[in-house]
């Protein structure tokens, strides 16, 4: 809720700290030319754009694509519909999602792509996501998707706070793959159908539906504001129930020679693939926030945790009796920043509290606001031509709370051209595993991930009492 009143008590107009947004692509066709060809419609193609911008964009990587288009196909051939055509896009996101449009747009973030272990897991979350076309289920999403939109339009025509716009476009994220239990289920046995004729193992969807439930357990607790954060749980809920309803369609589709899993070739597949955040857009390394493109960096105090939104990033400090935010506002080069400060965008500002500042080397002006449960510090900061804000809130005003809030800011400094080469993404590297090799020491060579153990066995497909064999192929996170 804190993190929600910041979100829209920031008024000013705003724009995301990012470089240029990447071109749209609408992604890989599924099937080749000679097959029926994706129908996309004015309105298709408007939702295809908000999802892009929503998520980052595409992810552009031919192994990728060639791998899900061959995939598709195979789909596509063993279901009842060869008259259906899909069109794959790859999404620049870390979180673990899917989705179908009604016209055939399939769209899964690499995120869902880095968790699964092999082709036959991919294929049940395809399969599923076509189930749902088929079965005329995503034509509900349509509609939801075209009442949020009028309520983005509604929003926008208000007033230009892309806060607000930015809230909107997360409903309609959300509401655009909301089905019912019954859909889902009809979906889950009519993808393990599909994903059986076409020869996969049919047991896919429970092991990776058992994945995604290992990983979003991993994340509880957390209630992230970004709509790319959201993820396929959120709509697609991996319930124990739904579970042992994909481990008792896989039977009906069982033989003794079992379907194929074509591990090797998936792992190759995705090999070197970006894992969780991209630096294009800046990125969080614990307590830091690094923005290689623009140049800058900052930490936050200790005991806080950083969430990089797609508005701006947010910070929550354990316990919940401090928070902060980032993020960047468009401000006249004429205006001073104590101007800025005192401008209204801010309810209860004392003005006597306004103070003009230099934090290394950048001009800034700082000042106090009251709330009625919160205080609050308010800095911003010339970067160039752009001004970063500071809002840092603090349920009791005290010496911590004004330290933390000194300290960070004094903390924003220009990245040295070395630190700029070093910010490379995170990516997933495929190793085989050496004679004497363990869970612990594999997790080991992991880094800038949490709690490597863990995550290593979610990765992996590995429960908690399963160890790993020489000569085995498994995934690991590194820079």
């Amino acid at each position: 809720m804190l993190c929600l009143s910041f979100a829209l008590s920031a008024c000013g107009d705003v724009s995301r700290f990012e470089t240029a947004s990447k071109p749209s692509s609408p992604g890989k066709p599924a099937a080749p030319p000679a097959k029926p060809a994706v129908v996309q419609t004015p309105a298709g193609e408007k939702e295809h754009e908000r999802i892009l911008a929503s998520y980052g964009g595409s992810y552009d990587d031919p192994r990728l694509e060639a791998l899900i288009g061959k995939t598709v196909d195979r789909l596509v051939a063993a279901s009842e519909r060869l008259d259906l055509a899909y069109k794959v896009t790859i999404l620049n996101s870390g979180a673990v999602n899917a989705f179908a449009l009604p016209s055939g747009q399939l769209y899964v973030t690499r995120g869902l792509i880095a968790l699964a272990s092999d082709t036959s897991e991919l294929s049940s979350v395809l399969s599923h996501e076509m189930a749902h076309v088929l079965a005329r289920h995503a034509s509900i999403r349509e509609e939801q998707a075209r009442q949020a939109a009028v309520v983005t339009r509604v929003v926008t025509e208000m007033g230009s706070d892309p806060d607000l716009s930015a809230l909107a476009l997360a409903k309609s994220k959300l509401t655009m793959a909301s089905f019912s239990r019954a859909q889902e289920f009809e979906a889950d046995g009519i993808g393990v159908g599909i994903s059986a004729r076409a020869h996969f193992d049919p047991f896919g969807a429970a092991r990776f539906l058992t994945a995604m439930e290992r990983n979003a357990a991993m994340k509880a607790g957390r209630t992230p504001l970004d709509p790319r954060a959201q993820d396929f749980l959120s709509s697609h809920p991996a319930t124990p129930e739904r579970v042992q309803n994909a481990q008792a369609n896989a039977r009906q589709y069982s033989t003794p020679e079992g379907g194929e899993r074509d591990r090797e070739t998936y792992l190759a597949a995705i090999d070197n693939i970006v894992y969780g955040e991209d630096p294009s857009e800046g990125f969080v390394r614990g307590r830091r926030f690094l923005h290689p493109k623009l140049g800058f960096t900052f930490q936050a105090p200790e005991s806080f945790t950083l969430d990089n939104t797609a508005q701006a990033v947010i910070g929550v400090r354990e316990g919940g009796n401090q928070a902060m935010r980032f993020d960047v506002v468009r401000v006249p080069s004429e205006q001073s920043l104590s101007d800025y400060l005192n401008s209204g965008w801010m309810e209860n500002v004392d003005r006597s509290s306004t103070e003009e500042l230099t934090i290394n080397g950048f001009p800034a002006a700082s000042a106090n606001a009251q709330g009625d449960q919160w205080q609050f510090k308010v800095y911003a900061l010339r970067f160039g031509s752009d001004v970063y804000r500071f809002i840092f809130a603090a349920k009791q005003k005290g010496n911590e709370s004004e330290r933390n809030a000194r300290d960070t800011v004094n903390s924003f400094r220009r990245l040295t051209l070395a630190e700029i080469q070093a910010a490379r993404p995170l990516r997933i590297k495929v190793v085989t595993v050496q004679p004497g090799d363990t869970v612990e020491s594999m997790a080991h060579r992991m880094t800038g991930v949490d709690r490597p153990v863990e995550r290593f066995r979610v990765l992996n497909g590995l429960d908690n009492n399963a160890s790993i064999k020489a000569r085995e192929r498994g995934k690991i996170v590194v820079d």
